[in-house]
């Protein structure tokens, strides 16, 4: 592996013009792009929502959104790194690579302090065209930047998965009487006095969330699934896994 020549390839749209081999274009009527070995290869970027909701856990006995998130990212990191893979952290805004220094970046970038706004939004300007991108959030908070971001991927050639992390409080809402709501970041509460009558409004509205996802993935050639923290993270890593190495 390397930086030596492996092929050309046609032009695409989200390719910049300083990549296109003009030497090469001239003798066709199409532009082409010098790809080099290292390019080829599958990258993959993994953004990790560290909003204030991910540190959401209902129950001791049951691990915060951001902590299951976060495992699940740095297994995924070390299965396809072990693959020959090459990885990144969107947060971090470094290109993929592999080895023992990315991971350990990985790991720190993973373990920062969470985000003071309740909802994360993804960035994936810096994601390298035709690589496979990797979402790990709640999605609960405004749905247009996630749409955005995947759409613009899409257009970009870059398969991914939107992985939904979920408390099973969030899934389920057993909340009855009296109850104050606080969001994460303690900037939204709501009281009730019958929390129970919400309960029906509150799953309408979080299936009609997950459908939207579902289309939104199902449009862009995405993948969508929902994991619960109260679930065993081997069986949600062998799926990501195997939604990352699927046909490319």
């Amino acid at each position: 592996m390397g930086d030596e020549f492996w092929q050309y390839r046609p032009a695409q749209a989200g390719d910049s013009g300083r990549s296109i081999d003009w030497r090469r274009s001239a003798r066709s009527d199409g532009h082409f792009v010098r790809e080099k070995e290292w390019q080829a290869a599958q990258s993959v970027h993994l953004w990790v929502d560290r909003a204030a909701s991910m540190t959401f856990s209902s129950d001791k006995s049951v691990p915060a959104k951001s902590d299951r998130a976060s495992l699940l990212a740095m297994a995924l990191s070390l299965l396809l790194m072990k693959g020959g893979e090459r990885v990144a952290l969107a947060s971090l805004g470094t290109p993929p690579r592999i080895g023992a220094l990315q991971v350990t970046r990985i790991a720190e970038g993973l373990t920062r302090e969470p985000a003071e706004a309740d909802f994360g939004m993804p960035d994936t300007s810096q994601f390298l065209p035709r690589a496979r991108a990797v979402f790990l959030s709640d999605f609960l908070g405004p749905v247009e930047p996630v749409e955005a971001a995947v759409t613009m991927a899409a257009e970009r050639g870059i398969k991914g998965t939107l992985y939904q992390i979920l408390d099973p409080a969030e899934e389920a809402f057993p909340y009855q009487g009296r109850t104050v709501f606080t969001s994460m970041s303690g900037a939204i509460q709501h009281e009730t006095q019958r929390a129970g009558d919400l309960r029906d409004r509150y799953l309408d509205r979080l299936a009609e969330r997950k459908n939207r996802l579902d289309m939104l993935a199902r449009q862009t050639g995405w993948r969508f699934a929902t994991h619960h923290t109260d679930k065993a993270a081997q069986s949600a890593l062998m799926w990501l896994f195997q939604a990352v190495e699927g046909p490319r």
